[in-house]
């Protein structure tokens, strides 16, 4: 029978992943692999007495049904595995064969491994993956998700940056000039936000307010990577990156020398909000979200870095660390299991991190108003990406106002620049122009609209032809 067919005999069974065994008389050896895959990885069901071949399934029966569970209940809760496992066990009885179907739960505390530690696995699309000692680390953290920021260390108020401390304090006083931390002295303040606890420096206020040396002390290779690739992919791009970020002490530092960088890569259509231009649109949220998201969510201790790509074809945001739910979850805006706690709070005191969740729904909305797409969002193991496509219309609720109107002196500087090198890319005139690409390929269609310029030949091996007036 197929795949399906097994199913639909089996259908009270919720089958979010599964794996049969023959088990005919004896526990298979190779089942505790996929016990402690599953209960790593999402949960599974076992089923014992099922035969595959290639994508064929063959009822074939258990053929001393209670011996086989009471073996296999009694060890996973034995001391073959570092943890008990509690498991759901149904039977069934087709043409009088004996089926046994287990469900493995997914564990809270991970790893979950049996006999050492090197027996950790996880489930890898229908089959389980031995983990590296990299991988059981990043799992050993994610086993303490939330808890690791609030430790502290041996360093104090001294060994913070006193630049980072003051900007921060002025941007609360900006936004709220009558809360009541603006009075309190930087000690006082710095107890009530969890950066000091009994006059030491948590991990969290390290992070975001330590300079170079102390955070080094504890993170020697302590960054955030931007880079700007002039392509779709590494591939199609002239350069490995045209733009690689400095790097800077802390978080707090890292989270504006971005956002500076990255808001100017975005649309932001001309939209009055009162008297004034409003900047702080949807999409510009949505982007600010991301990058507030990957700051305060990612998980510094793994060795892979937080990074962040910027491509001619979308944003990316990649965060080591896995998230403790499906997105789908998160999604929903009303779940809140932070990585970092401590540090969301600090964010959240000067109104730059959700109250609750990971701010998903604000990410997809703010991003489809005005790209009309959703982001993608992977993940794996140790780490979860998110990407924001570019592309599609401005919606038609926005303003009539939006200007139309192209600089002439800008488009006479790319005709000049294409007089004089007729293979000239489009990445190299945004770059000496100091415009964004997604820019230049808008003046570029008027150039050809107004018959100001042809492109001879394919995008990659072709030329321009400048058409004089």
């Amino acid at each position: 029978m197929k795949k399906e067919e097994l199913i639909k005999k089996l259908e009270d069974i919720e089958w979010e992943d599964f794996e049969v065994k023959e088990a005919k008389s004896e526990i298979p050896k190779n089942v505790w692999q996929t016990v402690s895959a599953f209960s790593n990885t999402a949960g599974g069901w076992l089923i014992f007495g099922v035969k595959k071949e290639n994508k064929e399934y063959e009822i074939i029966g258990v053929s001393n049904p209670e011996k086989i569970e009471q073996d296999f209940t009694t060890t996973l809760r034995g001391q073959k595995f570092n943890q008990k496992i509690i498991v759901t066990a149904k039977k069934y009885i087709f043409h009088g064969n004996r089926v046994l179907a287990f469900y493995i739960p997914l564990a809270q505390k991970k790893p979950v491994y049996f006999d050492s530690i090197k027996n950790t696995f996880i489930r890898s699309g229908s089959g389980d993956q031995r983990l590296t000692e990299q991988e059981i680390d990043s799992l050993y953290r994610d086993s303490s998700f939330g808890t690791k920021d609030k430790e502290t260390t041996t360093l104090t108020l001294k060994d913070l940056n006193k630049e980072s401390l003051k900007r921060y304090r002025t941007y609360l006083q900006n936004i709220k000039p009558e809360h009541h931390y603006n009075t309190l002295s930087d000690e006082e303040f710095l107890t009530k936000i969890r950066v000091l606890e009994n006059n030491k420096v948590t991990l969290a206020g390290l992070l975001v307010f330590g300079t170079e040396d102390s955070v080094g002390t504890y993170f020697p290779d302590f960054k955030i990577d931007y880079l700007e690739i002039f392509g779709t992919s590494y591939e199609d791009a002239e350069n490995r990156y045209e733009f690689r970020m400095s790097e800077y002490p802390n978080i707090y530092e890292y989270f504006f020398a971005i956002y500076e960088r990255i808001i100017k890569k975005i649309d932001i259509p001309f939209k009055l909000k009162g008297a004034f231009r409003d900047e702080n649109q949807p999409q510009v949220k949505a982007i600010r979200e991301a990058l507030v998201n990957l700051l305060i969510h990612s998980d510094y201790f793994s060795p892979m870095k937080p990074r962040i790509r910027v491509f001619l074809n979308r944003i990316e945001f990649l965060s080591p660390g896995a998230l403790p739910k499906p997105y789908e979850e998160l999604l929903q805006g009303d779940i809140s299991l932070p990585r970092n706690p401590l540090i969301t709070k600090i964010f959240r005191v000067i109104d730059l991190a959700e109250n609750a969740g990971y701010g998903f729904d604000k990410m997809f909305k703010g991003w489809r108003y005005h790209y009309h797409k959703d982001p993608v969002v992977s993940t794996g193991l140790d780490y979860y990406r998110i990407e924001f496509f570019f592309g599609g219309k401005v919606p038609e609720n926005v303003p009539e106002n939006v200007p139309e109107n192209v600089p002439e002196n800008r488009l006479v500087k790319i005709r000049e620049l294409m007089s004089k090198n007729s293979k000239i890319t489009i990445p190299e005139i945004g770059k000496e122009l100091k415009v964004n690409e997604k820019t230049i390929k808008r003046d570029i269609e008027k150039l050809k609209e107004s018959g100001k310029i042809k492109r001879i030949g394919p995008d990659k091996g072709g030329h321009w032809e400048v058409v004089q007036p």
